[in-house]
This record gives structure tokens, sequence and C-alpha cells, in this order.
């Protein structure tokens, strides 16, 4: 995050009832609260009833004509009135406001809402106050439970009051005159206040263009510090490369053959390896880490492979002490808790071990390595920077690949994945099957229970996913072990199981072990089996509460049920009746193409929760669009290579300094 503003709001000594909107929001400095831009406006406009349109919004001020009636139906309530506007009688229905009964005939009430026809407003909101103090642009800020949008301004205007002599311009001048930009402070002003249309849109306009801006100049940073470094180039002998290849027992996608050339000539180079290959899921990258490891091992160098969840960095031990049985290479698996861990930390210290698997506990302080040469981080939008770095800096120039099945276009991932070389897998492997998803509008499996019988009948296995291990209050979602307890014995006799971060280790493995050899036949988990599980026999999923899931997430994990020979089935389901999340999901009905469901879900959840870049050391994108705002993208790329071209330049330096203090603890090294 930025500091543009960082005054800490312990400072603004606010009311215990601020603090709490604070915590809730998760705002901690004064940046945040400013930050927090209004996600709509609406432009209010008194309109007379001759202009009243069925279905559009009006504004209008009227006279109570009957009192307030209330009908109360649990927590909800409807009151209907009537009023005066324009020498006509309007009945208006406001939901949910039982005190506007207090008002009296004859009072003068301002109603916003929706026109409906035949003289009936639905109203969303109304007021006692003077129409003249509503009428024109009234920002909409996103919230939640308990928090009003007039609390959230208050705040906003509370910390603008006490932090507006620090909103100083960092933009070079030459850009602001270039581009006709306000200044910054008065683009934070009216982004919260807008005094008219035009002030609106530029105000968007400066925001816009600073958050590119600055996004790009930190890639550019950020490529200078992985780029530009010098390392000794790795010296392979490519027959046995080509033989090891030859061994696996299966022909290579031409795109697999292209992102191994393009990983071996990084290696056999003398600068430092920085490439993120980007594969379907079920694309084969792990064939490719393989190639990868096994050079680095021929060049004399130890590796290690770092997998997010102990489940898929136990699988990765097995395939590849399989894969590499009769090439004499020592392959170690490592993780948090396991038996012998200070032995196995011994051997990679002593060199003892060529390549080695595991999950974070590769880069904890008590791991040294003897000779490390190449890092690959497997799902890598699961690490943060700091993690990857401190697992890097084991090693002296060490290369380093990220691999990701969630793949993005390659122009959009050229921007967005700036200081990284790319390597895009977008054919799967031959025999590979497809999977069907079907959205179920009811979060039970009691319409769909023939069918799961039946595909148990035929001996194949299912997954169940649920979003929460335990019932919460505060998380309105189907648990683990209540679905356990539920479907027991609905599915006997079949054998049903429960997995789940919360179990130990060797509960862990038993279970998966279990159901890989068939002796669980359905297992409830959470997305814990989300990536790298492989249980061919495993045919069926059904996702509870599949609107508490990104689309992404779903992909990857309907993934599980296409690795066998057999077609996969995918039951989503939902209680929801939100058009939005229907439509969402049906996406994953009508496509099962990874790079255009992460497309649509970078579209919906932004590119900070699906690419990372929240935990890149990189600016987010709060106001700018990637799909829409190609102008301001486009003129900030080409600005931030000139200001990182021209340091000489005193503005352009002292921006790119600020810059490399915002970021200067997320660089890569």
């Amino acid at each position: 995050m930025l500091k543009l503003i960082c005054m800490d709001l312990k400072d603004l000594k606010l009311t215990a009832k601020r603090q709490e909107i604070c915590k809730r929001l998760g705002f901690n400095s004064s940046y945040d609260v400013l930050s927090y831009y209004p996600y709509k406006y609406d432009n209010y406009e008194i309109v007379r009833y001759k202009d009243f349109k069925i279905g559009e919004t009006i504004m209008f001020e009227a006279e109570l004509i009957t009192s307030p009636s209330t009908f109360r139906y649990g927590k909800r309530s409807t009151t209907r009135f009537k009023v005066l506007y324009d020498d006509e009688q309007l009945l208006v229905t406001i939901f949910n406001r039982p005190w506007i009964r207090n008002l009296d005939i004859n009072d003068k009430v301002v109603i916003i809402g929706k026109y409906d026809g035949n003289n009936k407003v639905t109203a969303l909101n109304y007021y006692t106050k003077d129409v003249n103090e509503l009428v024109g642009i009234v920002p909409t800020y996103s919230t939640s439970e308990g928090i009003s949008q007039n609390e959230i301004k208050k705040l906003i205007s509370l910390v603008y009051e006490n932090c507006s002599e620090e909103l100083v311009e960092h933009l070079p001048s030459e850009y602001i005159k270039a581009h006709n930009l306000i200044d910054y402070k008065t683009a934070i002003f009216n982004i919260h206040n807008p005094i008219n249309s035009d002030l609106l849109r530029k105000s968007l306009a400066r925001l816009k263009y600073e958050e590119f801006l600055n996004f790009y100049v930190a890639l550019n940073i950020l490529k200078g510090n992985t780029t530009n470094s010098i390392k000794n180039k790795k010296v392979f002998d490519q027959d046995k490369i080509d033989a090891f290849i030859d061994s696996l027992g299966f022909k290579l996608t031409t795109d697999q053959e292209t992102c191994i050339k393009e990983s071996l000539n990084d290696l056999a180079s003398d600068k430092i390896m920085y490439r993120l290959i980007q594969g379907e899921v079920g694309s084969g990258k792990t064939v490719i880490s393989e190639v990868m490891l096994y050079a680095n091992y021929l060049a004399g160098y130890q590796g290690c492979l770092m997998a997010p969840t102990e489940i898929l960095a136990k699988q990765h031990y097995e395939s590849f002490v399989r894969d590499f049985a009769c090439l004499g290479i020592k392959i170690g698996v490592l993780y948090s808790a396991m038996d012998n861990e200070k032995e196995v930390k011994r051997q990679i210290e002593n060199g003892e071990l060529d390549i080695i698997i595991g999950t974070h506990a590769l880069f904890s302080n008590d791991v040294s390595y003897s000779n490390l040469g190449l890092v690959i981080a497997d799902e890598q939008h699961r690490f943060g920077v700091k993690q990857r770095n401190a697992l890097k800096n084991k090693g002296d120039n060490t290369d380093f690949c990220l691999m990701s099945a969630t793949p993005i276009p390659r122009t959009l991932a050229s921007s967005l994945y700036g200081d990284m070389d790319i390597s895009t897998i977008e054919t799967l492997p031959s025999g590979r099957k497809g999977c069907k998803t079907y959205l179920i509008k009811k979060n039970s499996i009691v319409d769909i229970l023939d069918v799961v019988k039946d595909t148990l009948k035929q001996g194949r296995q299912i997954y169940i996913i649920a979003a929460a291990i335990e019932k919460s209050e505060n998380y309105n979602a189907k648990d683990v072990t209540g679905l356990y307890n539920s479907l027991l014995n609905e599915l006997s006799p079949y054998k049903v199981s429960l997995l789940h971060g919360k179990l130990s280790s060797q509960e862990k493995d038993l279970i998966m072990k279990d159901f890989n050899d068939n002796k669980i036949q359905v297992l409830i988990s959470t997305t814990v089996v989300e990536v790298g599980v492989n249980v061919k026999n495993a045919t069926m999923m059904i996702v509870y509460d599949a609107d508490k899931f990104g689309l992404s997430q779903l992909h990857q994990l309907r993934g599980r049920i296409q690795r066998g020979n057999y077609e996969g089935v995918c039951f989503l389901l939902t209680n929801s009746k939100d058009e939005s999340v229907i439509k969402r999901l049906e996406v994953l009905c009508n496509c099962n193409d990874g790079f255009k469901i992460s497309l649509e879900d970078l579209k919906l959840r932004g590119p900070g929760d699906i690419l990372g870049t929240r935990q890149s050391g990189l600016p987010t994108f709060i106001l700018g669009n990637i799909f829409e705002d190609g102008k301001f993208i486009e003129a900030a790329k080409k600005d931030a290579k000139q200001i990182c071209d021209n340091l000489d330049d005193e503005e352009a330096n002292k921006y790119y300094n600020y810059m490399m203090e915002n970021i200067k603890d997320k660089v890569i090294s």
C-alpha cells in the first residue's frame, strides 16, 4: 500500500463507534479511509410528475395526506402511505422503515424511489430535510450490516479535515500538464464530495491515471531488480534431458515443449531466471518442473519445489521419486512437524539431497542449503513476495520460477506481470476428459441423490466440498462436520470420511491414502483438495454454498475430477437468489476453459484477488479498471518508462525514489 498519507487513526482520537467502523472496514490509516472510494454516484434532481417514467429513479418533495400504516412479518416490515405531489395522489411503499409512521399528515417528505406506474412509487429512501439540500451528485459506499452511509461519509470528512495538509503532490508536473490533470488534494476531496459531473470526471481521471502510473513504475523497479542480476550459466547435458523426457512414457504437447525450451534457455543464460509458467488445470506443468529441476541437478545445483499444501508436497514427492527412480537423484520432502524434520534439514545443509519438495517450511530460518540453484513455487498466487524471497535468498543468484493454474490471456498477463517472462500452456494433454457442470438452485443434494447413489454403485468416488470446517454464527455456510453427520447414514453402506486443515498430518495422510485406494468412497472436504490432489477414480464433485467461492477456485476444484478416463460431473449448490451470483456461476456451466473463466473472475473480483498483486508489493487498482481504462493504461505505461529512463530529471528522480520507498520491503532482490 502506498504511503500517500499515513497518519495512524489512533492519532485522530476517534469515538468508540468510529473506531469500530474502522475495524470492521479494515481501516488502519488515513490513507485507507480516504481511498475508500464510492462504488457509485446518483445524480439527484427533482422530477416533475409529468416526467415520471416507469422503472426510472425519481426524486420529489410531497405532502403526506394519509398516516403511514405498517405491516410486520418477522424482522421485516412494509409501510404504505399517500402523498400529494403536483396535484396528484401517489401511493408510496417503503420496506423496513417502520419508524416513518412517526410522520404526521401535512408533513413534507422527500421521496427517492422507483416509479411503478399507476401513481405507485416504491421508495428506496425518504428524507424530512429541505429538498434543496439533497439535489446534486450523491456518492454511495460499500458497507456492512450496522454501518450507515452517513457514518462512513462523516468519518471520511473528519479524516480529510485532519489530513488535508498531508495530501501533497507526488506526480511530476510534466505529466500533470501533459494529461491536464487536477491536483491530488482536489481530486481526493471531489471524489467524495462531487460538486458537479465535470469535476467528478476529472477527479476520477486523475486518480485512475495515478494508480496505473504507480503500478507501472513499481513494475519497472521490480524488473530492474530481477532481470539485471548476473549469475553463472548453468551447464547441462541436453541429451540426458531428452532421454529423461522419452522415459516418461507420454508425448509432450507443443506448449509443454515450448515452455521447457524457454525455461532451459533461462537456466543456461547468465541472467537470473524470473519466469511465470501459467497453464490450465491439468495442463501438465509438473513435468516441466521435473525437467527444470533435472537440468539444474545436472549443472551441479540443489533445487526445490515449494507447494502450497502438505498434501500436494507429498504427492509431488511421490511422483518425483517414481519418475527419477533410475537416475540416482536424491529426493527429499520437508514440511512442518514431520517426524524426521531435523534429519532432512541436516541432509539439505550437507548437500545430501539434490531435489527438495516441501511447503513454506523450505524457507524456515533454520534451513540452510548447500548449493541452491533453482526455486520453483507451485500455485504461486498462494505465496507472498516475502515468502518467495525468503526461499530464493537461500541461494546465491538463484533462478526462480512461478507456476500458476489461474491463467489469463498473454497480453493481459504481460501488462500485469510485466516484471516476469511468461510461458503459457493452452493445450491440454491428449486423453484428458472434460467435466460437465450443473447449477442446482438449492443448497441440498436431495434433488441429485439418485445420481449420487448411481455414481457410487458404478464404483466411482465423490468429493463433497464445504466452505467451512465448523458451524459459525458469523459465516452462513454448510460445514464439513455438519455435512458428514447428516450424510453418513444417507450414503450408507458406502464409506464416508471428512478432511480439513485442522486434522493432523498423520490423519490427513491416512485419509488421502484410503481415498486414493478406494477404501473411502465419499470425501467431504474443505478446499484443502483444491490443488494437485490426484485420485483418478473420483469423477463427481458436489460444492455446497458455491456462491462463497470465486470462479477460478471452483474451476480449480473441479479439476480434481478430470484426472482419469471418465468424464467428470460437478454440481454447484446455492441458495442465493441474487441474479448476478446466478449469472456468475452459470459461467462455469457453459465454459471449461480456464483462461476465459479466470478472465471473468478478473472482471468480477479484480486483479488483486486473482493474480496476487496484493501480495506482490505492487500498488493495487481501486478505481482503475484494466478492461475499460485502456487510455490510462497506455499513457501510464509510456510515462513510467520515461520516468525510469530519465532519472537525471529532478522531479522524475524524486517520484522514482518515492515509489522505491513505498515498495522497498517488497522488491524482489
